[in-house]
């Protein structure tokens, strides 16, 4: 069976922020600044890749505060491992077909 690659994480910053977030342990979230620093993008590309990801409901997002300064969390739901996984694959076979 031939998967497609999947148009919302093929993006690059997006698969490169599903790559990261989706090797946590399933539940675990990371912080925003934390996904930033390890991806070096800036707030605005970042929040606007995360808000992509979460339409799509492959991320949870949640925002609080600690103390006064606001926190964002953000985590992988089972939909989007499972998008993540396929998409994965699909480059796998890719890979193996031009081999």
């Amino acid at each position: 069976m031939s998967r497609e690659l999947d148009p919302v994480i093929h993006q690059t910053t997006r698969l490169r922020l599903m790559a990261v977030i989706c090797h946590l342990e399933e539940g675990d979230s990371i912080d925003f600044t934390a996904l930033k620093k390890e991806l070096a993008l800036t707030d605005g590309n970042l929040g606007a890749q995360l808000t992509k990801l979460e339409e799509a409901k492959y991320l949870k997002i949640k925002k609080g505060f600690v103390g006064r300064r606001p926190r964002t969390q953000v985590q992988a739901t089972p939909r989007g491992r499972a998008a993540f996984a396929g998409h994965c694959e699909a480059l796998r076979q890719i890979i193996d077909e031009s081999s």
